[in-house]
């Protein structure tokens, strides 16, 4: 520990967006826990909806499970 922050502990953001090659976008939602040395250990549930657009997949997020903005990654 020298001060320098260890980003193999950064929580994950809880909103993954991924853009499929037909242009759709796919929401997986994740949970960061931490195990007894402090570890992330990260669950992510892909959704089986599919959204035309991020900011359908964004929304629905909002709506359904109360997310906030900040808490969205994309790839």
């Amino acid at each position: 520990m020298n001060g320098t922050p260890d980003h193999s502990r950064a929580a994950v953001k809880p909103f993954l967006l991924e853009k499929e090659g037909d242009g759709a976008f796919r929401l997986t939602v994740r949970d960061t826990r931490y195990n007894g040395q402090g570890y992330p250990i990260v669950t992510a549930t892909r959704l089986d909806e599919v959204f035309p657009t991020a900011t359908a997949a964004r929304a629905h997020a909002q709506a359904q499970f109360g997310a906030q903005a900040g808490q969205f990654a994309t790839k």
